[in-house]
């Protein structure tokens, strides 16, 4: 167990006897174990809810991550008029994601796409082949297509790269919505 595991462990499991004590009711939080992401979507003026819900989107599909908004961000996210929206991504919590606004007024869904970009950040690669119900299949689909949620197969993955905490992924280095 590495030693910052053993120190959520250690404060997990005193607050599981303090809370009680104290008489304090259980919040909503990442579990003890999750590894802990931060986003910061100051960059998208137009889609702070959309950012909001992408990531509440993820964190109720998956246990082994967590992300917040705000703190030591390491996934930044910026609006874009052209070229696509994508992500440069190390592909292991860390990147930037640049919504096209040109996309969005499309039709595409803002929401979609930024849980799409966020999958690029949990280590997963484009499906464009897929169906809508696939969130990493992007806008192959259609503009038609609004589902913001990954599916069973996409979780399992995103599970997996961080069953053990922070994991490499090789992933290419652009990922454009398309």
């Amino acid at each position: 167990m590495t030693l910052q595991r053993f120190a959520r462990f250690a404060a997990g499991a005193a607050a599981a006897v303090v809370l009680p004590l104290a008489g304090a009711g259980t919040a909503a939080a990442a579990p003890l174990d999750a590894v802990e992401l931060y986003y910061d979507a100051s960059g998208l003026p137009d889609y702070q809810a959309e950012a909001t819900q992408a990531a509440a989107n993820w964190n109720n599909s998956v246990h082994n991550v967590h992300l917040n908004d705000g703190g030591a961000a390491t996934i930044i996210m910026h609006e874009t008029t052209g070229g696509g929206s994508y992500t440069t991504t190390d592909g292991h919590g860390s990147g930037d994601i640049y919504i096209d606004t040109q996309q969005v007024a499309e039709g595409n869904d803002p929401t979609r796409i930024i849980a799409h970009e966020i999958g690029h950040n949990l280590g997963l690669p484009d499906h464009y082949e897929g169906p809508c119900s696939e969130l990493m299949s992007g806008h192959g689909p259609g503009i038609s297509c609004k589902n913001a949620m990954p599916d069973a197969q996409e979780s399992a993955q995103v599970e997996a790269n961080f069953a053990n905490g922070f994991v490499t992924v090789r992933l290419p280095e652009k990922h454009i919505y398309r």
